[in-house]
């Protein structure tokens, strides 16, 4: 059966799709964040044929979504993700520039000309580890990693965005640029830093942004500064029995290093977050390891102290190696910044969150995410309507880091998050990866690919908000300031997850 509820729009019975409808008519009572007191009919016009566009296209976008979920590809191995964005930007008439700032699967999509010159970004990476199928129990699908951040999602719905807002610019015939950027490698491979720092975003007015989590909100995000690198030690190898006294061990350096950093944890910031994993720590126990290695993270919401503690881990890394009779190197693998926030971008992206509004669950989809919680501490989590509402506007710390916060350094940029996982999921979980392959994820993706559009659309019609924007961008940084970014002029790790 089929309902129809705003004239010529027709939606299949499901709540999503309904909500969709309701959405739409609640253009007609909002007036835009961009305060414009002219044209405000013409324009909710425009926003209601942006949103229909993206509903009919609803199925299309889940497929490309669950397509890359199932790629499953980490940082600079995503190949076939990258691809697959490109092949639905190129049939939509996106000229399409392929490895750029020397990282094979990034790229850049433009659709337009002139200015302003607006751009959204999308990730498509997995996290290695996590692999998982579509069921709420947990339960491996073979493959070594997993979209335990719902980057599939995160690509999908900037692409859908980036599509839509070249139909309104096509049909409208005004001047502006569109860009969908190709961004890989966020998790810990920072890969917009090389785009940074290639010049990418030098001719962008504003950048746009999204992230799947738990809740719809468009606050500002504040997000941790971080370097992260592996450190590598190299020993003698000898019989761990028959020949002790002639070998090195590297594993020894290691241990002795992380012991010395967790020590060291009481004589730092206290807010500083310092972890890590030894990737390799030999081959057999009967043999003393002539190389072993571990990955450590720095974190703090200033990158001085950032730079400070790392150089600090850098010190008892060439202990460990004085004291065990080995060599150590260390390769800086990532460096991000902290986000800068942008208010006046954030109130628009707020503003049309609420146009757009959540949604709900089918019967079939609340008893999966029920069952979900059961895997939860305690075995129940938050209340499974709130994928149903928008949180307040406010300024939210995420104790994550992103290397969106160096483009936020570059440009003004504001993002949002929406409820593509069960209520209570922590990140980086197989639950995760299990929401993001199905309905539940491709619901709080299209609610991210309307709201990325709907702002999209007010920035190119406001340049009174784009100058505070760029205003208020200026203050934050500051006058003085030059950017370099944390991981140096090395080039990008492209081996980082082999």
């Amino acid at each position: 059966m089929s309902v129809i509820c705003c004239p010529g729009l027709q939606y299949t019975d499901s709540a999503f799709m309904f909500n969709t409808c309701l959405m739409i008519k609640k253009i007609t009572l909002l007036t835009m964040a961009v305060g414009l007191s002219c044209g405000v009919m013409a324009q909710n016009a425009d926003k209601k044929k942006i949103l229909s566009s993206l509903t009919a296209k609803t199925d299309e976008y889940t497929k490309v979504a669950k397509d890359i979920w199932s790629f499953e590809e980490v940082g600079y191995q995503e190949v076939k993700s990258s691809a697959l964005l490109e092949s639905e930007l190129e049939k939509s008439g996106f000229t399409i520039t392929k490895g750029v700032a020397d990282i094979p699967t990034a790229f850049v999509a433009s659709y337009g000309s002139g200015k302003p010159v607006i751009a959204i970004l999308a990730e498509y990476d997995a996290l290695p580890g996590i692999s998982q199928t579509g069921n709420p129990v947990q339960e491996s699908n073979g493959g070594k990693a997993g979209h335990g951040c719902g980057h599939n999602l995160f690509g999908t719905a900037s692409t859908a965005a980036a599509i839509a807002v070249s139909e309104w610019l096509k049909s409208s015939g005004k001047p502006g640029t569109i860009k969908l950027m190709g961004c890989p490698a966020e998790e810990g491979g920072s890969g917009k830093v090389y785009m940074v720092r290639a010049g990418l975003f030098n001719d962008v007015d504003a950048t746009l942004h999204w992230h799947p989590g738990n809740v719809n909100s468009a606050g500002t995000f504040n997000t941790l500064a971080n370097i992260s690198g592996k450190f590598r030690f190299k020993g003698i190898s000898a019989h761990a029995s028959g020949a002790p006294e002639k070998g090195r061990s590297a594993l020894d350096a290691v241990e002795a290093m992380d012991n010395m950093v967790n020590m060291m944890r009481e004589h730092i910031p206290s807010d500083t977050r310092v972890h890590y994993v030894i990737t390799h720590g030999g081959e057999a126990p009967n043999v003393v390891p002539a190389f072993a290695e571990v990955y450590y993270y720095v974190r703090n919401q200033d990158k001085q102290v950032v730079k400070d503690v790392w150089a600090r881990v850098v010190k008892a890394a060439e202990g460990a190696a004085m004291g065990t009779g080995t060599k150590m190197e260390v390769e800086i693998t990532g460096g991000v910044y902290n986000m800068l926030p942008n208010l006046a971008m954030a109130k628009v992206m707020d503003a049309n969150l609420r146009i757009v509004g959540g949604f709900t669950y089918t019967p079939e989809e609340k008893a999966w995410a029920e069952k979900i919680q059961t895997s939860f501490a305690g075995g129940k989590g938050p209340d499974l309507s709130s994928t149903a509402k928008i949180q307040a506007f406010e300024k939210e710390d995420v104790h994550g880091s992103s290397d969106v916060s160096d483009v936020s350094w570059t440009i003004p940029t504001t993002g949002l998050s929406t409820a593509t996982f069960v209520p209570g999921s922590a990140g980086h979980s197989w639950q995760n990866v299990a929401a993001a392959g199905t309905s539940i994820g491709a619901k709080g993706m299209m609610i991210a690919a309307k709201t990325l559009a709907l702002s999209a659309y007010d920035l190119f019609n406001s340049p009174v908000v784009l100058k505070a924007a760029a205003k208020e961008f200026a203050e934050r940084r500051g006058t003085d300031f030059k950017y370099e970014a944390m991981l140096g002029d090395r080039k990008p790790p492209l081996d980082y997850r082999k």
